[in-house]
């Protein structure tokens, strides 16, 4: 059996892991240093937090769910009990991508970041349609990376990934820049930064005197059904006034150079800002 340290299991993130490892085929120690991340642990699933050297003795792999930020700090204070061969898996390209992981050839690092559930789905169960960040009720998607140590344990880092994010469709295999191209840049800079405006301008209509509610319907479903043509989840075209409205619509809106997020030296510098 493959034992699994798994760090912040208490946490945010680490709670859902947690979760979906219970009753796995992989054996876990879990890792809380909170006392409200030790009590939901124990009152949600049942399990008492360990000491870190304690978790980490004769451990296969090391799952670290904890904040980009506690990254580099948290696998520096463990890097004296990771033994040679010992996957060390991670949540997120920034921390790795910013070199916060330890100079240590003899481990494997992956990495693995859930797509969370698709816009257009097939799922009738509500609870799977409220599960909007997935990996409780909902399918999604996943993407994986393989950093550093031998091929092989590619095979080994996607089996624990669908694991802890359960349930899984496709799984993806992209290189790390690839995964910082993907977040922070597409999702984080571009989409979460395009959403806000979003909601910016359904203010700006509500404080022009349009009702709420009936500018946040409009909104939404124009959402639904715009970017459903938009991103060929069916066949369709837009009315010669929308595709004009687009026209004028962009260069009112964005920049000439705003795909330079995607560069190189912008990801790096949004990685910095993130860790």
């Amino acid at each position: 059996m493959i034992t699994i340290a798994l760090f912040g299991a208490g946490g945010k993130m680490g709670y859902r892991l947690s979760a979906n490892l219970k009753g796995s085929a992989y054996g876990v120690r879990h890792v809380e240093t909170s006392e409200v991340g030790r009590a939901r642990l124990k009152q949600g699933l049942g399990f008492d937090a360990v000491a870190p050297d304690q978790a980490l003795v004769g451990a296969d792999v090391v799952i670290l769910a904890v904040p980009d930020t506690l990254i580099g700090k948290v696998s520096a204070g463990i890097e004296k009990d990771l033994k040679p061969g010992m996957m060390v898996i991670v949540l997120d390209a920034a921390a790795p991508a910013a070199g916060h992981l330890p100079k240590r050839p003899d481990l494997t690092y992956f990495i693995t970041h859930p797509c969370h559930p698709p816009l257009f789905n097939d799922e009738t169960d509500m609870a799977a349609k409220k599960d909007y960040f997935g990996g409780i009720k909902a399918k999604q998607h996943i993407v994986s990376a393989l950093m550093q140590g031998p091929e092989s344990d590619y095979a080994r880092g996607e089996a624990i990934a669908r694991t802890i994010w359960a349930p899984v469709m496709r799984s993806h295999r992209v290189t790390v820049e690839q995964l910082a191209m993907l977040e922070p840049a597409l999702a984080e800079t571009m989409c979460a930064s395009l959403l806000v405006v979003m909601k910016e301008g359904l203010e700006e209509v509500v404080r022009r005197g349009v009702d709420r509610q009936a500018a946040l319907d409009f909104l939404l479903g124009h959402i639904n059904v715009l970017a459903s043509v938009i991103f060929e989840e069916r066949e369709g075209a837009f009315s010669d006034a929308c595709n004009k409205a687009i026209e004028f619509g962009i260069p009112a809106l964005m920049r000439d150079d705003w795909k330079h997020v995607f560069e190189p030296d912008e990801i790096a510098a949004s990685i910095r800002r993130i860790t």
